[in-house]
């Protein structure tokens, strides 16, 4: 079970801290009193929850492009974390086929310059990488992929992260069991929550659209994705990190993903969020006709559950619900602290956490 005390007065380093998925954990990490540092670009987006968090105020925060290397060296050498969570990337489909090159450079000369980093530095105790469920060969099979499935992610994005998979395989396998460290690989599906304001993907677009009071232009409404509110993969991070810092043998390779029950067509997700939103929100199909994005996926997360009795904590709907919540309150101008301090003790308070 999650456990935040583990992280009270930890040196933690998140690359990607000030992305989406980034700037959750780092609340969350602050909310559990460790001592949180960060490595990445500006903010991706503006807004952008980092900024509305004020997170550079509050931890070590340190802008560099996760291709640098030396300045990557520079930080680790500086802040002696003890634990690593790597979550730099360029994080959409779309966008990889705008510049396959950036994409490969940062997700997989990226991941090589946190593992290269890993290895200098003897204080780094556990590693997890973050990947996604996307690093599978797709066959759109109706069943959930297993950790043991081939990997082969099929635009540039998903290729570049299976990649980034079997650089910390060959870093393990040359380095890392020599070495007092251990590092896990984490394969999340799609994320949902408050805060999120990238472009192409699917509640951002839905918030944008109805804050023009615009109709929701859905470009591939039959899809079906596992979705899940961000704090159930950066609850099962802060576990899988937290374990095998304690004992080697947890270290692995995991799914991180929702219930077969949450895996939803874009359709559905978007049915809910209308159903959520109220005042008269609804959408429309819009298919492009667009690059190659897969029609089916599914995680197979077995393992994460039988290793450490994992279980989902809120279902797409809830997901929804606290997204919306979140959205409407920032909307309203609310204090945000205060708001995602409300979702997470909520969040952790549910049977199977312990904050």
């Amino acid at each position: 079970m999650t456990n935040l005390s583990f992280y009270k007065g930890r040196k933690v380093l998140i690359t990607g801290h000030t992305g989406f998925k980034g700037a959750w954990l780092c609340k969350l990490l602050l909310e559990a009193g460790a001592n949180v540092i960060g490595y990445a670009l500006p903010s991706p987006t503006n807004p952008s929850l980092f900024q509305i968090l004020r997170l550079d105020e509050k931890m070590d925060s340190e802008i560099g492009d996760i291709r640098d290397l030396e300045h990557l060296k520079t930080t680790f050498k500086r802040t002696k974390p003890e634990i690593v969570f790597h979550l730099a990337a360029q994080p959409i489909v779309r966008d990889s086929y705008k510049n396959p090159v950036y994409t490969y450079e940062t997700n997989v000369m990226g991941t090589v310059n946190t593992c290269e980093c890993v290895r200098l530095n003897s204080c780094v105790k556990s590693f997890l990488n973050v990947t996604t469920d996307k690093v599978y060969r797709n066959n759109e099979w109706e069943w959930g992929y297993r950790e043991t499935d081939f990997l082969d992610g099929h635009d540039p994005y998903s290729n570049s992260k299976s990649c980034s998979e079997l650089v910390t395989h060959s870093y393990i396998n040359s380095f890392f069991y020599a070495l007092d460290v251990a590092v896990s690989t984490a394969r999340a599906g799609n994320v949902i929550g408050g805060g999120d304001f990238a472009n192409d993907r699917i509640i951002p677009d839905c918030i944008r659209a109805v804050e023009k009071g615009e109709d929701i232009l859905v470009r591939n409404p039959y899809s079906t994705r596992p979705y899940q509110h961000v704090l159930e993969p950066l609850a099962a991070y802060l576990l899988i990190a937290q374990k095998q810092y304690e004992d080697k043998s947890f270290a692995g390779f995991y799914n991180v993903g929702p219930d077969d029950r949450d895996c939803v067509s874009t359709g559905a997700l978007v049915d809910l969020f209308c159903e959520q939103w109220g005042e008269s929100a609804k959408w429309v199909n819009c298919h492009d006709g667009g690059p190659h994005e897969a029609n089916l996926l599914k995680l197979d997360c077995s393992k994460l559950k039988s290793k450490f009795g994992w279980k989902t904590t809120w279902h797409v709907d809830e997901a929804v619900e606290k997204t919306v919540e979140w959205t409407k309150r920032w909307f309203d101008m609310d204090d945000m602290d205060i708001v995602m301090k409300r979702q997470i003790e909520t969040f952790l308070k549910v049977e199977g956490h312990d904050g």
